[in-house]
């Protein structure tokens, strides 16, 4: 797990790791494309709520407009039936259809480019003997003219895209090789946990460059380092503690949200304990990116003023009216239940996009074979404006140690627009509508 294992692999080995390495389902149905398609996650971005499974159409916004994803399934007029492999080993390694035209990065060509011929091949046949045909039309996307044109991304593709497979690296172990394998390629962790750039490409593409997996923010959702900085990364964190992560979408201290819930519902808690160890293994192998910070230290001043019904700090009372029930007074929560708020790393991170949006719009945890039970947070949209919000937040973050960043009334209001679910209203009101503040 930590990198320990002796390099007396040969490098053959480490090539042919990536070919061998998948599960099988209760009765040993699972095929090995059935499996990478998986932990792709393919059938998240590739499925419209209510549709049948791969036939497109989900709603993906991006700054310019948004974008519906394709139908690809083997029908043969809507979808990609008339694929040949080398069609297909093509959209997902350079982001071009078959007809010619370049897909958006939005489809993470940047991060399949890597997969290996085999592993390309297992995908090829799964989607066109395995995949139920379905006959979908394609949506345009909303993106406005000249925006929507296709041809600048022939250049985005020449600055920012790498199109080589993955190759091994004999220095390391196999169990690391595997690991970074399915993080950089069919994992895709990248596409949100790393930062982008002024023309929305990813800042790095593996633990080469300092960007890699530092973090990023989409739609409204902070994805959190994943590097070892030991404040908002994993440097606290045990490979153990990451397996159960990705397993269950918890631990004793945090829980998955927001876009990270599908990804585990749909891919990773279907990965065998092998590949996950794996990634647990490439993951704690990367360098802190903020080398100066530190550990939070335990501090109990806040928990000894509650305890005292002092409510002077600003956001205590917020905290206390909202919060305190399941996530304590000593903001330690209730392991595998309900999230610590004290020394949590996705609450430290210096972005709290995730931390106002999840008050705002609500959560919901993964559902998964060992955790079968989703909870949910209910939303605050309704009840808290934007100040309150802000102060609230700020008090979580200010609190039991936390040393992070205010939150503002500013930043609050930036997402409340953005938010494009229903919020729900005060039940006691529901012929009043909601304005984004609270009700008195």
């Amino acid at each position: 797990m930590n990198m320990r294992l002796k390099k007396l692999i040969p490098l053959l080995s480490l090539t042919l790791l990536p070919l061998v390495s998948h599960a099988a389902d209760s009765n040993g149905n699972v095929s090995k494309g059935e499996y990478l398609a998986t932990a792709g996650d393919c059938v998240a971005c590739h499925t419209a709520a209510g549709a049948e499974p791969f036939s497109g159409g989900l709603k993906m916004s991006t700054p310019v407009g948004a974008i519906y994803s394709t139908n690809i399934t083997p029908d043969k007029a809507t979808g990609i039936g008339e694929y040949s492999y080398a069609d297909f080993a093509k959209a997902l390694r350079e982001g071009i259809a078959k007809d010619g035209h370049h897909l958006y990065p939005a489809m993470p060509y940047t991060a399949f480019a890597k997969i290996n011929d085999a592993d390309m091949h297992a995908l090829y046949d799964y989607f066109m003997r395995e995949v139920k045909p379905v006959r979908q039309t394609n949506r345009d996307s909303d993106i406005p003219w000249p925006l929507n044109m296709r041809w600048p991304l022939a250049a985005w593709n020449i600055v920012f895209h790498d199109d080589k497979v993955f190759q091994p690296d004999s220095g390391q172990s196999a169990e690391w090789n595997r690991g970074a394998y399915l993080v950089q390629g069919l994992e895709h962790c990248g596409t949100c946990h790393t930062p982008r750039g002024i023309a929305f490409q990813e800042k790095a593409l593996d633990q080469k460059e300092a960007a890699y997996l530092t973090g990023g923010t989409l739609e409204g959702w902070h994805a959190p380092d994943l590097t070892g900085s030991l404040k908002s990364g994993l440097g606290n964190w045990q490979p153990a503690e990451i397996v159960t992560f990705l397993r269950t979408g918890r631990t004793d201290t945090t829980a998955a949200f927001g876009s990270m819930t599908d990804v585990i519902e749909h891919s990773t808690q279907h990965l065998s304990d092998a590949d996950l160890k794996a990634m647990a293994t490439y993951l704690k192998s990367l360098k802190a990116a903020r080398a100066d910070s530190a550990t939070p230290a335990a501090d109990d001043n806040t928990t000894a003023a509650l305890i005292k019904g002092d409510m002077s700090h600003r956001g205590a009372q917020e905290y206390m009216d909202n919060c305190s029930a399941c996530h304590r007074i000593d903001g330690k929560g209730y392991a595998k239940t309900f999230p610590a708020l004290a020394h949590n790393s996705a609450v430290l991170s210096d972005d709290p996009a995730s931390l106002i949006s999840i008050v705002l719009r609500g959560g919901k945890m993964a559902v998964t074979k060992e955790a079968v039970t989703g909870l949910t947070m209910p939303d605050f949209a309704w009840r808290l404006d934007d100040q309150q919000v802000a102060d609230l937040l700020t008090f979580v973050r200010e609190s039991w140690g936390n040393q992070a960043p205010a939150v503002t009334a500013e930043q609050v209001q930036k997402l409340r627009k953005n938010i494009s679910t229903v919020e729900r209203k005060d039940p006691n009101k529901e012929n009043e509508p909601n304005t984004g503040q609270p009700h008195q």
